[in-house]
């Protein structure tokens, strides 16, 4: 099985229910994938297991006038949070179906994202319920860099920075 680029399945993130919080409805998700779709850098890889999708991953850098930083609990330091749209990828979503969980597709996957980009760092959100995925990602390199809420009717999530570049670091903290 080898990732590959492509569409993305639009099928359901959670399966819905009457007691789905707003903020991880089909219809949010949906609304959410065609705002980062529709930017200029957004790349996605898809793993296919013969002509099933096992997998999925995108991002897009950030722009100038992000509000990415803006919903942070403890603000970072200006000089940490200036976008000038290539600085910074954020990834946005990384999902394996669970047939496929375990089996390393999600870093194949995520390292093929990242692969050829050109930013200097990539950074994530984690709910903070999730300490086994929060310590996947450590594995992979990323920092905890403090918390934020982006919407109101969404969780606090852990925020997550990993250098792209070589020198290994991902420069917040170091202004």
């Amino acid at each position: 099985m080898v990732p590959t680029t492509g569409p993305i399945p639009r099928r359901p993130v959670r399966p819905p229910s009457p007691s789905t919080p707003s903020f991880f409805s089909v219809d949010r998700f949906e609304g959410r994938l065609t705002g980062h779709s529709s930017r200029p850098s957004w790349e996605a890889v898809v793993a296919y297991d013969g002509g099933e999708a096992a997998g999925y991953a995108y991002a897009a850098a950030l722009p100038q006038n992000t509000g990415w930083w803006a919903h942070m609990l403890q603000p970072l330091p200006e000089a940490d949070t200036t976008e000038d749209g290539t600085r910074t990828l954020a990834l946005f979503e990384i999902m394996v179906r669970a047939p496929w969980r375990g089996t390393g597709l999600a870093h194949r996957i995520h390292e093929e994202l990242l692969a050829g980009r050109t930013e200097e760092r990539v950074t994530l959100l984690v709910e903070p319920g999730h300490p086994k995925v929060k310590a996947l990602y450590e594995g992979w390199g990323y920092q905890h860099i403090g918390d934020q809420q982006p919407f109101p009717d969404a969780p606090v999530y852990t925020t997550m920075l990993r250098a792209l570049r070589s020198d290994g670091s991902p420069s917040v903290g170091r202004s």
